[in-house]
C-alpha cells in the first residue's frame, strides 16, 4: 500500500526532479534512479507505477526542444526491439514476487555504475565501429525489458547510440523520442497489472510540478552543466540505493 505522507513526498519530490533533469538533458541515463529511490520506501510495483506517468509527462515536455533533431534510423531500430522487451518484462512481472524486482532494480542500479566506471577506467572500451542494425534491435530489446522492470532503459540504448558517434543533441533527442514511445507501450500492461491505484494517481498530481521543473532544468543544463558532475552524483546515489534494494530483496 502506498502511504502519501510527508516522508514519501520529501523523498519523492527531489527524486522526480532528478529524473526530469536526467531525461531533459542527459540522455535518460540516470532517470531510473528515481524509481530506485522510491522502491526503498514503497513496494517496487507501486514505485514503478508512480514514476511512469511522471516520466511520460517529462517525455512530452521535452519533445519540443529536441523535435526532429534525432537520428531516425537509430530510433526506429531501438523502438522495434523495445516492444518485445516490454512484453517480456510484463510476462515476468506476472509471475515474480516483489522481492525479485527489488533485487532486479538494485542489480541494474549497481551494474550501471560498475559498467560506467569500467568504461571510464579503460577496462571496457566503447565500440570502435558503428554497431550493426541487429545489434541496435537487440539493444532495444534489452532497453525495453529493463525499462519495464525498473525504468532503466537508458543504459542499454546508450551502448548502441554511442557507437553511432552522434553529437550531444542528436543523442539526447533520439533518447527522448525512443522512450516517449517505449513509455506509451508500457502504460497499458502497467494498468492491467494493477500498478496504478488511486494513491499513485494522487501522488502523480502532487508530483507533476516537480517533474516539469526537473525537465525544464534538464533542458537548460544540457548546455551548461558538466556531465561529469551530474553523473558523479548519480553514481553515488545509485550505488547506495541499489545495494540497499538488493539487501532488502535477499533478506
Amino acid at each position: 500500500m502506498l502511504t502519501l505522507d510527508m516522508t514519501f513526498f520529501l523523498i519523492a519530490g527531489p527524486a522526480v526532479i532528478f529524473a526530469g533533469i536526467s531525461k531533459g538533458g542527459f540522455g535518460s541515463g540516470a532517470a531510473f534512479a528515481a524509481a530506485s529511490v522510491l522502491a526503498l520506501v514503497v513496494e517496487p510495483g507501486l514505485a514503478l507505477g508512480v514514476m511512469l506517468p511522471l516520466l511520460m509527462l517529462i517525455d512530452v515536455s521535452t519533445l519540443k526542444p529536441y523535435w526532429r533533431k534525432w537520428d531516425s534510423q537509430a530510433a526506429l531500430l531501438l523502438i522495434a526491439g523495445a516492444i518485445p522487451g516490454v512484453a517480456l518484462g510484463a510476462a515476468l512481472y506476472k509471475v515474480a514476487e516483489p522481492d525479485v524486482f527489488r533485487v532486479l532494480i538494485g542489480a541494474i542500479s549497481v551494474g550501471f555504475v560498475v559498467w560506467q566506471m569500467a568504461v571510464r577506467l579503460g577496462y571496457v572500451r566503447a565500440a570502435a565501429q558503428t554497431l550493426s542494425p541487429a545489434a541496435g534491435a537487440f539493444a532495444g530489446a534489452v532497453a525495453g525489458f529493463t525499462s519495464f522492470v525498473s525504468h532503466a532503459g537508458g543504459p542499454p540504448a546508450a551502448v548502441y547510440l554511442l557507437s553511432k558517434r552522434l553529437n550531444k543533441t542528436e543523442f539526447q533527442a533520439t533518447t527522448v523520442l525512443v522512450f516517449w514511445i517505449v513509455n506509451i507501450a508500457k502504460f497499458i500492461p502497467y494498468a492491467f497489472l494493477g500498478m496504478f491505484t488511486l494513491q499513485t494517481g494522487i501522488a502523480n498530481l502532487v508530483l507533476a510540478p516537480f517533474a516539469l521543473f526537473g525537465a525544464w532544468l534538464g533542458v537548460k543544463a544540457h548546455m551548461l552543466v558538466p556531465e561529469r558532475l551530474f553523473f558523479a552524483v548519480t553514481y553515488v546515489l545509485l550505488t547506495v540505493t541499489g545495494m540497499k534494494l538488493i539487501w532488502d530483496g535477499v533478506t
